[in-house]
């Protein structure tokens, strides 16, 4: 048996923002076993938290979606640091991820960490295939600011900025789409597509990954720290920006992002709605 936690994040009230499954001691379960307990939870992501490679550091994090595990996700990060500080870590820790140590500040109803991993441009997608695979108008789609474009700090998101609000809410995303656009830009995650609405420094966003299992994500922590290095690249300036996420799946989320030079910084809170044990 291996007990787990379930924390609802990026939000302070519980069955609002995104679920998470944690694992706090994995180190008993059978590595061939982690990717099909991921798909029994039936979330965006499981952590499963081990003792840490370097001992100065607080634990060692796997991070898994339901069809693979990941470098990195911001939604796990938050969730699973706030879990380790309800377990008497902290507040000032550091989580060995696939993509490198995270330094984090975590208490028992909030997080934020820090990346300084680098920004990569992987493609610029058509902007036909985007709109068939999110469902609207190539019209709806802004190139002002930027054309569509796959970015990453670690996991690759197709990132979109549209005309309104009432756009991204009608937004009806078709699997043919996707497909398309994943044969022709292959990434981590398939053709993943972080769809936005930016109101001066408050942003509305949907993402969805079919191809992955996730039809839709209430709140998506990499990838708003993705768009929040891209905007201050774009714009020469370090952005503080408030995002809202899941409103039209009833999950609603809010996600602060701020830069600083090369840094991006990720917050928001996370409470804990159900613990249990998992039997094999």
């Amino acid at each position: 048996m291996a007990e787990y936690l379930v924390y609802d994040v990026f939000t302070d009230t519980p069955f609002g923002g995104n679920q998470l499954a944690i694992f706090p001691d994995a180190t008993a379960l059978p590595e061939d076993k982690l990717q099909t307990i991921t798909r029994e939870f039936n979330f965006s992501e499981v952590t499963f938290v081990y003792p840490p490679e370097n001992a100065a550091h607080t634990a060692k994090v796997r991070i898994f979606t339901p069809s693979m595990e990941v470098p990195f996700a911001g939604h796990p990060t938050i969730g699973t640091a706030v879990a380790l500080a309800d377990m008497g870590h902290g507040p000032e820790m550091i989580l060995e991820l696939g993509i490198g140590p995270i330094a984090c500040h975590a208490t028992s109803q909030s997080a934020r960490f820090t990346t300084e991993a680098p920004l990569e441009t992987l493609a610029h997608p058509d902007p036909e295939i985007v709109a068939r695979a999110l469902g609207c108008t190539r019209d709806a789609i802004l190139s002002e600011r930027h054309a569509p474009v796959m970015a990453s700090l670690g996991l690759a998101f197709t990132i979109t900025e549209l005309d309104c609000r009432d756009t991204l809410a009608a937004l009806q995303p078709d699997a043919a789409g996707f497909r398309e656009g994943n044969a022709a830009y292959p990434s981590g995650l398939d053709f993943a597509q972080f769809a936005y609405v930016r109101e001066g420094d408050v942003i509305h966003a949907r993402m969805f990954a079919p191809l992955d299992n996730i039809p839709e994500d209430p709140a998506t922590g990499s990838a708003c720290a993705t768009l929040g290095a891209m905007l201050a690249e774009i714009e020469g300036r370090d952005l503080t920006l408030r995002i809202h996420q899941g409103d039209d799946m009833g999950r609603p989320s809010v996600i602060g992002v701020t830069t600083l030079g090369r840094s991006v910084t990720i917050s928001g809170g996370a409470c804990k709605v159900m613990q249990g044990r998992l039997i094999l």
